[in-house]
């Protein structure tokens, strides 16, 4: 890769589906280690903590590599989360004020349940979602009700910029 390339360029040569199953892989049995030592409903919080906070500064690493946090330069940054067909998304609005989707099939729920792992999906990746964009602009409003992770048919993923 060039001389100038970006942690961010070189962690999206990699779609993020590729990713969360090799952190998944690492860090399942790292939990369960942890849970039997500590608990494992206070070793998931803290994991949780950690992957949100993580989920917050990539998304300010997003907006200031580039330069623009508003709702359309965000819709641009999805594809690395898309590629492989891991998310399959219906597009409802995508304006510079609105940005709806709905996710019909979700290859990362899918991953996680083949691994045996669920009850992790959520916290290795739902839980990033509303720290990602809070991060990437602390303007926008981020809302969903349902994922398909928690047994939905589908995500609805809204997010919203005040005028």
């Amino acid at each position: 890769m060039a001389e100038n390339t970006t942690d961010v360029d070189r962690l999206n040569a990699v779609g993020v589906l590729t990713r969360r199953e090799i952190e998944a892989r690492i860090l399942a049995p790292v939990i369960d280690a942890l849970g039997q030592e500590f608990g494992r409903d206070r070793v998931i919080e803290i994991v949780r903590g950690v992957i949100v906070d993580l989920a917050r500064e990539q998304g300010r690493a997003m907006a200031e590599a580039r330069g623009d946090a508003s709702l359309t330069s965000f819709a641009a940054t999805l594809e690395p989360w898309t590629r492989d067909n891991a998310l399959t998304m219906a597009v409802r609005e995508e304006t510079a004020e609105q940005l709806t989707f709905d996710v019909t099939r979700c290859r990362y729920a899918e991953m996680y349940s083949a691994l045996g792992i669920e009850e992790l999906g959520a916290v290795l990746s739902c839980n990033r979602d509303a720290a990602l964009i809070e991060g990437f602009n602390p303007e926008v409003r981020f809302t969903r009700t349902q994922t398909i992770m928690g047994g939905a048919g589908h995500c609805d993923f809204r997010y919203s910029k005040p005028r």
